[in-house]
């Protein structure tokens, strides 16, 4: 084994998923730690969706279990989206390879939704698209802080400012944990605001999670940018790359 710095260590026994993204691979190793759980992030119109879509299609093709995750859009339009890149997810849905689920935030039971649906399915693959949404409901700390339960059982905790630190890091922590139940690998997105020096806009995902791709537009130079800010166990460059997204096909490393 080889020891990077205090926290990372290298095994050849390390095992990888493969990012589905031209010349990634390459980048991480072989792809993202298997289990892991992965921060996309970026200013909007970046590529994220694109990237777990990458990430979707690679799994369906090698005959994996997934799952679609979203908050944000209706599935009907993210499957159209999925085909203008070139990846058509039909047949995988059909055949119950590929599962998209959309999770309602009015439903008081959408974290338990979402646990129980990973912790059925049993998915090699499961993408989150996105956390903010999620990160962003009110929250209630119960037992100490050990706990957080939605607002319909506040008669049974002690209420956190939602815009509080502390409460955003026990939520998104939680958020995560149920991510992390299987053995699932995982891909979460999460806007980065305009001119933020954050990662994700809840400011503390970077800080949980196993590894963060970030996507970024350099206008004045008319290119999109990759760069691989963290991922565990692995030896990667800190140098940002280009990138190009193709009408089919989506995101290639240039």
């Amino acid at each position: 084994m080889e020891k990077l710095g205090m926290d990372f260590v290298v095994s050849t026994l390390d095992k990888r998923v493969s990012t589905g993204i031209e010349g990634l691979d390459g980048l991480l190793q072989g792809g993202y730690p298997q289990g892991s759980v992965i921060l996309v992030a970026g200013t909007p119109g970046t590529g994220k969706t694109i990237v777990c879509f990458q990430y979707l299609n690679a799994g369906v093709k090698n005959g994996e279990k997934c799952l679609y995750l979203t908050s944000d859009e209706r599935i009907k339009n993210l499957v159209n989206q999925a085909k203008k890149f070139g990846f058509d997810f039909d047949e995988a849905i059909q055949s119950g390879l590929l599962k998209f689920v959309f999770l309602d935030l009015e439903k008081r039971t959408v974290h338990k939704d979402m646990e129980e649906e990973i912790r059925m399915g049993k998915y090699s693959r499961v993408v989150l698209d996105s956390l903010t949404p999620l990160s962003e409901m009110p929250v209630w700390v119960v037992n100490r802080g050990s706990e957080i339960l939605p607002p319909e059982h506040s008669a049974m905790g002690t209420p956190i400012p939602i815009d509080s630190i502390q409460a955003t890091r026990m939520h998104v922590r939680r958020l995560l944990c149920i991510l992390e139940e299987d053995d699932s690998t995982a891909l979460v997105t999460s806007e980065i605001n305009e001119g933020s020096r954050n990662l994700s806009r809840d400011s503390v995902s970077e800080f949980l999670v196993d590894g963060i791709l970030v996507l970024d537009l350099d206008p004045s130079m008319d290119r999109r940018k990759l760069t691989v800010r963290k991922m565990r166990g692995t030896k990667h460059t800190l140098k940002p790359r280009d990138i190009e997204i193709a009408s089919k096909g989506g995101i290639r490393i240039l």
